[in-house]
């Protein structure tokens, strides 16, 4: 680049020609920056709040599964110790689980 270069990031966008001459005759550059504001929000806004509810949700419906789980299991665990057993006696007082099925 040398000292003739149009200045810093704005140099592709100012046609070389048209820099030297308002270089060599002391005119100003005026340059326009065309921008457009983007219409409506960005979809960023409104997915980010929407993944970290979804997580939640999954998260909260997984730990109820398993708690739901592991009750079925201790339940089913209670039965099969409860009928290998047989009939429970504490103080002479009998009493039988569960009965028989023949």
């Amino acid at each position: 680049m040398s000292h003739r270069d149009p200045p810093g990031i704005i140099a592709p966008h100012i046609p070389a020609d048209a820099y030297r001459r308002a270089e060599a005759t002391g005119a100003p550059v005026v340059i326009v920056v065309h921008t457009t504001e983007p219409a409506g929000r960005p979809l960023r806004r409104y997915l980010i709040p929407l993944a970290v509810a979804g997580a939640g949700a999954i998260g909260i419906f997984a730990t109820v599964a398993a708690f739901l789980a592991l009750l079925d299991f201790a339940a089913h665990t209670a039965v099969q110790i409860a009928a290998a057993t047989g009939p429970l006696s504490v103080g002479g007082i009998s009493l039988k689980l569960f009965g028989s099925k023949r």
